[in-house]
């Protein structure tokens, strides 16, 4: 489990209290690991159901995304949670990434959270919403968008209707 001093940690980072250049764990690179993961989380939470597929799903892209064990992973994706939990908005998560991340990874970012919304087979109207505004909120067209869904809906199997 999360210790005290982790929970702290990403409470300090949610209120702006904690800076990036501050010598804690948590620096920059694990602003954007906490920020990746809290849109992941955020995507599997807005259908109001975020089961073990989902899980499932945000720990391997977890894991492939910055190389980590599937325990690291799933210590980020706990963290993740308790971020999108206390985040009143996402502009402090989609701020981190537009800084820190290039076109190209944001667009890569939309393809993450678009197999997160797909885990379970099927589309909610409010996974397309959140989509929808994390990608004008991270500078990617609705074009690119599109796209990354429909590679997802290819590489997934899934009808592109769905």
């Amino acid at each position: 489990m999360l210790g005290k001093v982790m929970i702290e940690g990403i409470r300090a980072w949610i209120n702006g209290s904690w800076t990036d250049s501050q010598d804690k764990p948590g620096g920059r690179q694990d602003g954007l690991k906490l920020a990746l993961s809290a849109l992941l989380i955020e995507a599997a939470n807005c259908d109001d159901r975020f089961d073990q597929a989902e899980r499932g799903v945000i720990a391997r892209l977890l894991e492939h995304r910055f190389g980590l064990s599937r325990s690291e992973a799933d210590q980020l994706l706990a963290a993740g949670e308790i971020a999108a939990s206390e985040a009143a908005e996402l502009f402090h998560f989609t701020r981190i990434i537009n800084k820190r991340l290039s076109s190209a990874e944001r667009v890569e970012l939309i393809e993450m959270m678009w197999e997160v919304a797909y885990a379970d087979g099927a589309l909610d109207e409010y996974e397309d919403s959140l989509l929808r505004r994390v990608g004008g909120l991270i500078y990617v067209p609705d074009r690119e968008r599109g796209t990354a869904r429909q590679r997802v809906l290819k590489r997934l199997g899934l009808d592109q209707a769905t």
